[in-house]
């Protein structure tokens, strides 16, 4: 194993162990899910892994969720997931995800967890109040800078959001315009998205075209997505046969629907959650160009 490989796995090592160290201490309680489950979340641009007729979990946010509903209040996983033909510099088709979720609580909420969070692995590493990043100075002290995806677009991208939303191109701006250039000097919070694009968010009470939805950048890598929680089962219904019905209309296969989830979604409390990527945040620790030079084993190796 070559020395920098070796560094790697031990910064992750010690950033897996770090995350638990800061959850713990807030009164987080860790749980484990089943990675196989009978149905998923169904979503437009993510295709499942099966096994054994079973699907492999893109995320475990509908058995979290299901235990928020059967009162617990705080919790986090830290756990393995899926996605088919993933793969390149930031994505692998096994990942490791992290997980958390709160009652009583809004993506406003997650927004500081998140910047206490990477200020507290930081500090923990001993690289104090600054991350470098491919010869980028990340500052960690000041507050993560915070624009709105409207505010991205106008200053980024090469249309405004709402246009690009109609036109089919949100994405494509998004990955090629707008998101290299978040983070760049400190931690970049991204919010407010467009409705359609949160099927499992609230909506803004002051303004039902914005979801409560939004993710995080650092160095223009996305880290975290997390959204206020829907909890709405007749709502959350409708939205997931929407977003079968845009599989179908682009030659997918349709999704079962949760039905299990949809009967806990009801006693579901308010509450936030979010997923970060642990692989990415490692690679970020250590300074690796590549999602590969922070997991002892890639897809082409085993």
């Amino acid at each position: 194993m070559r020395p920098q490989q070796l560094h790697n796995l031990k910064t992750r090592s010690l950033v897996i162990h770090h995350t638990r160290d800061f959850f713990l201490g807030h009164d987080f309680l860790e749980v484990e899910t089943p990675i196989r489950c009978p149905s998923i979340i169904p979503e437009a641009h993510i295709d499942p892994l099966l096994s054994e007729g079973l699907y492999l979990q893109a995320s475990p946010e509908l058995c979290m969720k299901r235990l928020l509903s059967r009162n617990l209040q705080k919790i986090f996983q830290i756990c393995k997931c899926f996605r088919k033909n993933e793969q390149g510099p930031f994505h692998l088709p096994e990942h490791t995800l992290l997980e958390w979720y709160a009652t009583n609580a809004t993506y406003l909420d997650l927004m500081d967890q998140c910047q206490d969070l990477l200020r507290h692995i930081a500090k923990k590493l001993g690289l104090g109040t600054a991350l470098i990043y491919q010869d980028q100075v990340i500052d960690l002290r000041l507050p993560f800078d915070r624009i709105t995806v409207e505010q991205a677009f106008d200053t980024y991208g090469s249309k405004p959001a709402l246009k690009a939303l109609e036109d089919g191109s949100f994405d494509e701006l998004m990955g090629f315009e707008v998101e290299p250039c978040l983070g760049k000097e400190r931690p970049c919070i991204l919010y407010d998205y467009p409705a359609p694009m949160a099927s499992l968010a609230k909506l803004k009470p002051n303004d039902e075209k914005l979801a409560q939805r939004f993710e995080l950048y650092v160095a223009g890598i996305e880290l975290a997505n997390g959204f206020t929680e829907l909890n709405d089962p007749i709502l959350q219904r409708q939205r997931f046969v929407l977003e079968n019905q845009i599989r179908s209309d682009r030659g997918q296969s349709s999704l079962p629907l949760p039905e299990k989830f949809l009967a806990d979604l009801k006693n579901m409390p308010d509450a936030a959650g979010i997923a970060l990527g642990v692989d990415r945040m490692v690679m970020l620790f250590c300074n690796a160009p590549s999602i590969d030079e922070v997991v002892a084993f890639v897809p082409q190796t085993l």
